[in-house]
């Protein structure tokens, strides 16, 4: 199984554990996650969420060939119910990035309530590239953290950076070596055993409440435009020239 879940005192861990793939999400990669922290709602017993990668990957985002093979159509499609369910999560959700996270793996960050990372972690929203548009709220939650420019500079032109640019651009809670960031994020996930659940629970509602329908129909904008984009010539010679492994030409298109 390519998503390992555990609940261990009070987290449930949700491991994302395809390092072969560079952790690269498939459909039913997304459908375990939104069906782990559905569940995690419902069980009184895990009071936080802990999402994380392998060593040197959290994930590359979308599996393309599965992503193409069953493109999202709706909102009963996996990858928007993953989004719901993350979006909509009432316990607290901390992540440990301890290496690339591309496309998703960064956008889901911002819908986490807590982010540790790695000095050596790279981040990337590449849409513009693949002829796509910005996904998961992106689009109103980045500039909302980092304001309009720095937002604008990631996400229209798609380049990688690294975890100082994340940490100046309130995408996580801090940097730490490699080897420490699963720890730290474990026993921040953790403190909460300590806390009444229903105090934290209406606490995060509260600090959400501001940007709860915003996101949602930002969500909603973004997905009509995407799945137009999915049909698109610029998206079809991105996506050829992926699996070609060459670079694309976007020369003809206007």
């Amino acid at each position: 199984m390519s998503i390992k879940t555990a609940v261990l005192d009070g987290v449930l861990t949700i491991e994302i554990a395809r390092p072969e793939k560079k952790n690269a999400l498939t459909m039913a990669m997304y459908q375990a996650m939104a069906d782990a922290l559905k569940g995690a709602n419902a069980d009184a017993a895990v009071r936080a969420v802990l999402i994380t990668g392998q060593p040197g990957i959290f994930t590359s985002g979308n599996d393309l060939e599965d992503f193409l093979q069953s493109p999202p159509r709706g909102p009963d499609f996996p990858v928007y119910q993953f989004m719901q369910a993350l979006t909509t999560c009432e316990k607290p959700v901390v992540a440990a990035v301890t290496g690339a996270a591309i496309g998703i793996g960064t956008t889901m960050l911002l819908h986490c309530d807590l982010v540790y990372t790695s000095d050596e972690a790279r981040f990337a929203m590449p849409f513009t590239g693949l002829g796509l548009v910005p996904e998961f709220a992106s689009s109103v939650l980045l500039p909302l953290r980092a304001g309009y420019v720095r937002a604008a500079e990631k996400l229209l032109l798609g380049d990688p950076f690294g975890a100082e640019d994340a940490l100046e651009m309130r995408l996580v809670n801090a940097i730490l070596p490699a080897g420490e960031v699963v720890a730290q994020a474990r026993r921040m996930a953790e403190r909460f055993n300590a806390l009444p659940a229903t105090a934290v629970r209406e606490s995060k509602q509260l600090l959400r409440r501001g940007q709860a329908q915003l996101v949602q129909e930002a969500m909603a904008a973004e997905g009509d435009v995407f799945v137009q984009r999915l049909r698109s010539p610029e998206a079809r010679e991105a996506f050829q020239a992926f699996f070609d492994k060459r670079k694309p030409d976007f020369s003809k298109f206007h």
